[in-house]
């Protein structure tokens, strides 16, 4: 009885061109949260490692991509094409529940907002009985110096960019907004001392006072949620409801990320609520001088 034998599957014909093949690496990163290894792009792409590493190199070198501790992803150049409609989405996505939930606990209005060079654009806003008294709309935008949300997500940017996007002169929309970028990188060093936590009171709008923190990938800053009341609200008691929830979408968008266990440890004490003593930083921050972090 004849032996059947089965033939090695084909490996697919590589394009002959080096923009063909750039093309076909670029496709595999269908998302801002995907990341890939070299290993994982061969064989996605049938490449061979070498040719594959090769342009991978090149791509982080002309900024299509960037090269970090948890693999490929796309870059700041990719990222500045086409919009971030997709990216926006999913992060609206990942965050939905959580704003209702820190709706329902707080009763206070909830924001999910993007940094956009030196504005913010808010993605979502969850009411409460305050929510007509806020002047924001989903879709709309406002100075990010001038706002919790903006400091959040600024904190997480190394000096020099944040030096790259702001003049000295900063634009100012009440008595108390930051008005020079000295003082606005003073006010990001507290907000970093913070663990991330920013306040702002009367600096966008003298009526409204805000609580925020970043949603953080491996590259830096990708949103910001808020907690929002009037200029009285005692925001320091939700701080750290408004971290917890940032930090839980963080984990959701990039799961890949994996802390150290000192690390892990005190987020998920923050979680549930912040020291005694971090507690005191937060309210003696709030209450020294005019500018909030």
């Amino acid at each position: 009885m004849p032996v059947t034998t089965v033939a090695p599957e084909a490996r697919p014909e590589l394009p002959p061109s080096m923009v063909e093949r750039m093309t076909l690496i670029l496709d595999e990163f269908a998302a801002r949260t995907t990341r890939l290894t070299l290993e994982e792009v061969g064989r996605r792409t049938h490449l061979p490692r070498s040719t594959a590493h090769r342009i991978l190199d090149q791509l982080v070198k002309l900024r299509w991509l960037d090269h970090t501790s948890f693999g490929y992803c796309l870059g700041r150049r990719s990222l500045s094409l086409g919009g971030r409609g997709d990216d926006d989405a999913e992060v609206r996505q990942a965050a939905a529940p959580l704003l209702h939930q820190l709706s329902v606990q707080t009763g206070l209005v909830v924001h999910l907002a993007v940094l956009d060079e030196v504005e913010i654009v808010y993605l979502d806003k969850v009411g409460g009985r305050f929510a007509a008294a806020v002047p924001s709309r989903v879709g709309g935008r406002a100075p990010a110096h001038s706002t919790a949300l903006g400091k959040a997500m600024l904190a997480w940017l190394q000096p020099e960019d944040v030096e790259e996007r702001f003049s000295s002169e900063l634009r100012r929309q009440t008595h108390v907004t930051i008005g020079e970028v000295g003082l606005l990188h003073q006010e990001l060093n507290r907000i970093r001392a913070r663990r991330g936590v920013a306040f702002e009171r009367g600096e966008c709008f003298s009526h409204i006072s805000c609580v925020a923190a970043a949603i953080r990938g491996p590259e830096g800053p990708l949103a910001a949620i808020s907690l929002v009341g009037d200029s009285r609200a005692p925001l320091e008691k939700v701080a750290p409801l408004v971290a917890a929830a940032a930090h839980s979408v963080s984990l959701e968008l990039f799961p890949q990320v994996r802390e150290s266990r000192g690390a892990r440890r005190k987020a998920m004490a923050g979680q549930q609520n912040y020291s005694a003593a971090t507690m005191e930083r937060l309210a003696a921050a709030g209450q020294s001088g005019s500018h909030w972090g």
